[in-house]
């Protein structure tokens, strides 16, 4: 197949055949099944790295800045990513079974906002890049932070009730999680506060430009309410010294669930807001590139 068909489709069928083997697991833990999902994840993330590359030749924009349809394909890629690395390193670990999920959901979701490639500044494109990097690694984090609140919840009924533990069902202990969800807030909320600070500078260097962008929208103080929240567990995390590992997986999980219901609800009602979503399924390149627009635009996922 030519790289220029790779469609939505294939690489979220891949995924959803990735999470089905890897719930097997859960019955009965095989290097068969094992290898299996993590085959077909890797095939997904190839079609989809391939998907992504595509559509940033053809807008003549990186991922990050080509649309809201891209940005949260690189979001469920990083996703991804994160899952083989763990999976080829510690493969008795059913990590798929609680990243697997939060992929699909992303990959689907795309395709329900806008594909419309996003108009930038030439002089503001490093700026611009800097705020979707920033927001992309920060919200990873969060995601990263709310599988694990999962794994450490479903670790310690486990423990607590070593009759119901599934046999397929293996995690990392509870100590390793509780750090490692721990790091992943304290590291994701400075990067999401970079990225606010970096958006609020591209709003102030649009004032002169033909588009001015103005603070005064819903999606700006729905996305900074999302924001607070995490600053606020941040701030808990640091000051609190004897909050239990559970505590902080359930504070964790309710503030990773809020961010990604906020992104995913931004994203699709404010591509309802400019139209419908054009199908993305197919990419195939112009055959000759559409010329660069020098407006100035900041992303709001």
């Amino acid at each position: 197949m030519h790289p220029e068909k790779i469609s939505l489709v294939c690489f979220f069928a891949s995924y959803v055949l990735a999470l089905v083997l890897e719930l097997t697991r859960l019955l009965r833990s095989m290097s068969l099944n094992r290898w299996a999902g993590w085959l077909a994840a890797a095939a997904g993330f190839v079609a989809q790295t391939t998907y992504l590359i595509v559509r940033s030749r053809a807008a003549e924009l990186p991922p990050l800045l080509s649309s809201t349809h891209d940005w949260l394909l690189v979001l469920a890629w990083l996703t991804v990513l994160v899952h083989l690395l763990v999976a080829l390193v510690h493969r008795q670990i059913a990590v798929g079974v609680f990243t697997l999920p939060i992929v699909v959901l992303l990959v689907g979701a795309s395709r329900f906002v806008s594909s419309e490639p996003n108009p930038i500044e030439e002089a503001h494109r490093w700026w611009s890049m800097a705020h979707a990097t920033f927001l992309v690694l920060g919200i990873a984090g969060v995601i990263f932070g709310a599988a694990l609140s999962v794994m450490y919840l479903v670790q310690h009924a486990r423990l607590k009730r070593p009759q119901s533990e599934v046999g397929g069902l293996r995690m990392f202990s509870l100590e390793r999680i509780a750090r490692l969800n721990w790091w992943s807030v304290i590291v994701s909320v400075p990067l999401l506060t970079l990225g606010m600070a970096t958006g609020a500078l591209l709003t102030w260097l649009s004032r002169t430009s033909p588009q001015p962008i103005s603070l005064w929208r819903w999606s700006f103080f729905v996305s900074g309410a999302a924001w607070l929240v995490l600053v606020a567990l941040f701030g808990w995390l640091l000051t609190t010294r004897r909050a239990t590992g559970r505590l902080v997986a359930w504070r964790t999980l309710l503030a990773g669930a809020f961010v990604l219901a906020t992104l995913l609800t931004l994203g699709i009602l404010s591509g309802g807001m400019h139209g419908a979503a054009k199908p993305a399924d197919d990419v195939r390149l112009p055959a000759e590139p559409a010329p660069f627009v020098r407006t100035v635009a900041v992303l709001h996922p």
